[in-house]
């Protein structure tokens, strides 16, 4: 017997599907070496498109799968549907900074605080401590510069 096809080739959540098994799966995959390469998986069932579909449903207008914790497979549990943007804020590069039991990327912190993101960073690789990094008021006019991703 034929299985049924789900008639959703070519469509963006199909392709969200296929580029999440060719990263995690296809050594040849540009981004491999941060997927597959360093252990992120794809759980057994969403091996299947049927099962993703089941799970995370239709794809949202100018959304992007999303794992909510980088250091874990994709699956269920650890994947959500996210903006651009608000995946952007969760990669491996982004600089977490803690204050007050409050963890935050710099690129909040720099929101919240209304301090320069690159003022923040600065600081940060000058050894800064966190309360002195956030709570400090810049000095105007200073040039501070210093690599650090947000």
């Amino acid at each position: 017997m034929a299985k049924l096809r789900h008639g959703m080739t070519g469509t963006k959540l199909y392709d969200s599907w296929k580029g999440m098994r060719a990263r995690c799966s296809n050594p040849s995959h540009i981004s491999y070496k941060n997927y597959g390469g360093r252990g992120i998986s794809v759980c057994n069932e969403w091996q299947d498109f049927e099962n993703f579909y089941a799970d995370m449903g239709d794809r949202p207008e100018g959304a992007t799968l999303e794992r909510i914790d980088n250091d874990k497979g994709y699956s269920k549990d650890n994947c959500k549907w996210a903006s651009w943007s608000e995946n952007n804020r969760n990669r491996r590069s982004i600089r977490i900074v803690e204050l007050d039991g409050v963890s935050k990327s710099v690129v909040e912190w720099a929101e919240v605080t209304g301090l320069k993101i690159q003022t923040i960073c600065s600081r940060l690789n000058k050894g800064w401590t966190a309360e002195r990094t956030l709570t400090e008021k810049a000095v105007i006019g200073k040039n501070q510069y210093g690599g650090c991703y947000g």
